[in-house]
């Protein structure tokens, strides 16, 4: 079977973000598509992304100024390919179509998964998403003690996005909390991820909901959680296959190290992390043992960042 290694682009102006559109007799014309073109033989993927988008839309970039994004591997069926995309916003140049293909900025919040091909909507997920994936914790804490310390802790490290887990709480104790973190969080712009069941959404405004593998592997499609975010966590292969398949937007990996909370529990280490963040089909954050300062490794790794309760509690 054919392997096709394909250099993507997403350059940045602030929010908004370079986007083409295919030629209308082109396979899958007329939809959207981020700039970039094949590896060939010989080149790094910096070097083809640099030649690319010279080639495609007028620009010039310094291959030190790109920084991974994700990697998708897609299978055709007639031939595999893998899309290694990098990111920059450092460029020379008004960019324009110079093979007659239309392009303009978008924001990134206008980004559609129906106006793009299947294989670039993963795309859209990580560029949407932080890097730093904060997990609560305080086994054992509730009510106002509880409350407080998070408020605490989110004020000082002010997340775009941050998982509220507590199973040990009651569900109307949980509610309760959660209702008051968001209302907390909303004028901070941080976002509350609910942990558990999808129903939760239903009765709190959330940025959307994080489901345990026991609650995931029981689904075959994705819940109607509408507008709002899908996480799982995964510990294996199987386990983000299906995480993809159900329509999650992210998943959580691990653990990738040692952790203080389950010592002596087996660890994925970096190299696994590698294979099965790379063959996923969504954005993956390495999770278990890390702090955040662990971010840059993660991402060359192939993670869209890390998750972590030790790491900010």
């Amino acid at each position: 079977m054919k392997h096709v290694h394909v250099a993507v682009g997403v350059v940045r102006r602030g929010d908004r973000v370079l986007i083409a559109r295919r030629p209308e007799d082109a396979h899958q014309g007329g939809l959207l598509e981020f700039p970039g073109g094949k590896v060939e033989p010989g080149e790094t993927v910096q070097q083809a992304l640099v030649r690319e988008l010279a080639e495609e839309v007028g620009i010039r970039v310094a291959g030190a100024s790109l920084e991974p994004v994700i990697g998708i591997r897609h299978d055709y069926g007639d031939k595999r390919v893998f899309l290694d995309v990098w990111q920059t916003s450092s460029f020379d140049g008004e960019p324009h179509g110079r093979e007659g293909q239309p392009v303009q900025w978008l924001d990134q919040d206008a980004l559609r998964d129906d106006a793009f091909p299947a294989a670039n909507r993963p795309i859209i997920r990580a560029l949407r998403l932080p890097r730093a994936y904060p997990v609560s914790g305080g086994e054992g804490l509730g009510g106002d003690a509880l409350y407080q310390h998070l408020c605490a802790r989110l004020d000082h490290l002010r997340p775009e996005l941050f998982l509220l887990r507590a199973p040990w709480l009651e569900e109307n104790d949980y509610r309760s909390l959660a209702a008051r973190l968001i209302d907390w969080c909303g004028p901070r712009q941080i976002g509350v991820m609910l942990h558990g069941a999808p129903e939760r959404l239903a009765s709190l405004p959330a940025a959307g909901v994080h489901l345990p593998w026991r609650v995931a592997a029981g689904l075959d499609a994705r819940p109607l959680v509408s507008e709002a975010l899908l996480g799982v966590s995964c510990h294996n292969e199987a386990e983000l296959q299906h995480a993809a398949a159900i329509g999650a937007d992210f998943a959580t990996l691990g653990p990738v190290e040692a952790t203080r909370s389950h010592p002596g529990a087996a660890s994925l280490g970096w190299s696994a992390f590698v294979d099965l963040a790379g063959g996923a089909k969504l954005p993956v954050y390495a999770l278990g043992g890390l702090d955040f300062t662990a971010i840059a490794r993660a991402r060359d790794a192939g993670g869209q960042g890390v998750a972590g309760i030790s790491a900010w509690w």
